[in-house]
């Protein structure tokens, strides 16, 4: 797969490779992963996406799995556990935004909203063609408003965008990358 045409910024290391051939922009549909990719796009803001990669089974640990139902009732206790682990990003406001979208994401099921549905309804449920040369869009700005009244925290147009790129929400790969079909 080495010798594979991708997008620029994947062909640095061959970590970013494997994420970018096996992971970025393939439509996710599993509520879970779509909010534990958008948490981890919060810890990447003002950081590389690899230094979050590589950090990524560490956060995954720390987190409990990303399940938020054990996120959700996360305390104080677990904030300054946290604070402590050299395995993520040690960022106070990060992590208690973590904890507070577990509860939102807790809230949405218990009211019946599917997050993955909820993900998907802005694009009535098919990937959109993106612009590569973006770091954010009109639909970025408008789920990340919307995130924003949720009570989610660092999910600013640019975070969102980011994430909708991660999951196959917009589709991004170059047109000379073997994914961009």
């Amino acid at each position: 797969m080495q010798d594979r045409p991708r997008c620029d910024w994947a062909n640095s290391d061959p970590m970013m490779q494997h994420y970018h051939d096996t992971e970025w922009g393939v439509p996710q549909r599993d509520s879970r992963m779509l909010w534990e990719t958008l948490m981890l796009e919060g810890f990447q803001a003002g950081l590389s996406w690899a230094i979050i990669l590589r950090k990524r089974e560490g956060f995954r640990a720390a987190f409990a799995g990303f399940d938020p139902h054990k996120v959700a009732d996360f305390g104080a206790d677990d904030v300054e556990r946290l604070m402590a682990d050299p395995g993520i990003v040690r960022a106070r406001a990060k992590i208690e935004a973590t904890i507070r979208g577990a509860q939102i994401f807790n809230e949405m099921q218990a009211r019946g909203e599917d997050f993955a549905q909820y993900c998907w309804s802005f694009t009535s449920g098919e990937p959109i063609r993106g612009d590569v040369r973006n770091v954010q869009s009109p639909l970025s700005i408008a789920i990340s408003k919307d995130l924003k009244k949720r009570g989610f925290k660092f999910v600013g147009p640019t975070i969102v965008y980011a994430w909708m790129q991660a999951v196959g929400i917009t589709n991004d790969h170059m047109p000379s990358c073997f994914c961009h079909s």
